[in-house]
């Protein structure tokens, strides 16, 4: 957003760039990469069962596959919620930054592009995992009910598929902070040529 813009809130605005000391953004995201991986995980490990059964019964750990399941389902739900709110947090955040133009990330990219792109993946992660919650849910209420196996091969590994968009687009986001330090608020009063020593304890 235009630098002019952003002055307007002028006191309102922490040392971070923001009206609160944390950014809420990267918290949230942490919480949905791990609601969606324990989620795929336990899925994994629903599916495999049978396999896994004697290893469990020498280790003397009463697990059923049902509750494997369960556990997927419940943290895919939560993962889909939860995405909503890191997504709307990552555009008022983004709307906020005032990142360096003379700097270009680790893959050649300006910090607007950054942005924008990490903005597209947001969203496009958003939409996968509603519509992996909504293929999960068909799977455990409608398709697969009555079945030990709640889970299909091909929602486990367009969950792993899911993976990989997350690592490329969770780079793009940590570039945002190592390369431009958007809302760090030791690079920004760096930038402004004040000793975060002094003004951050």
């Amino acid at each position: 957003m235009s630098s002019n813009l952003i002055d307007q809130l002028g006191s309102q605005l922490g040392a971070n760039g923001l009206p609160y000391p944390i950014p809420i953004h990267p918290n949230l995201v942490h919480l949905t990469l791990g609601l969606f991986i324990v989620a795929i995980g336990f899925d994994i490990v629903g599916v495999l069962f049978p396999l896994e059964k004697p290893v469990f019964k020498i280790l003397a750990i009463p697990a059923t596959r049902s509750n494997f399941f369960d556990v997927g389902w419940y943290n895919m739900l939560a993962a889909a919620v939860v995405t909503f709110f890191t997504v709307a947090a990552g555009f008022y955040e983004i709307m906020l930054a005032d990142p360096p133009t003379d700097v270009r990330s680790a893959w050649g990219l300006q910090a607007m592009e950054t942005m924008l792109w990490h903005g597209v993946g947001g969203v496009l992660l958003l939409l996968l995992i509603v519509g992996m919650a909504v293929w999960r849910g068909f799977q455990r209420f409608v398709w697969n009910k009555d079945r030990a196996r709640q889970v299909q091969w091909t929602y486990l590994l367009a969950g792993l598929g899911i993976f990989a968009l997350m690592f490329v687009h969770g780079t793009l986001g940590a570039q945002l902070a190592a390369d431009f330090g958007l809302h760090i608020s030791a690079d920004r009063l760096l930038r402004l040529g004040e000793d975060p020593n002094l003004l951050l304890k």
